[in-house]
């Protein structure tokens, strides 16, 4: 049985790494570049509707939903939202 890490070295892994405790020469220290954790939420306003499809259409939209992890309603909702910027540059 072979535990879950530290198995047998792969191919990728030709030696290992060991560590000692040394100094590390001179060290720089960087600004922070990368944007609070709220900042990368990016919130729209959405209105909720409703709207009446054909049952084939909402079939269509579930069987391709299923086969690509995501739901109906974000594919229709992204569908939409592409016309619609599609056309608001065209017109």
């Amino acid at each position: 049985m072979v535990p879950d890490t530290g198995g047998k070295e792969g191919k990728h892994m030709k030696s290992k790494i060991k560590y000692t405790d040394e100094p590390m020469g001179k060290l720089k220290i960087v600004s922070d570049f990368l944007p609070l954790p709220d900042q990368l939420v990016l919130k729209e306003d959405n209105v909720k509707v409703t709207l009446a499809l054909k049952k084939s259409s909402i079939d269509f939209f579930k069987k391709e939903a299923k086969k690509h992890h995501t739901s109906y309603q974000k594919m229709i909702r992204q569908l939409v939202d592409w016309y619609t910027s599609h056309h608001q540059k065209n017109a």
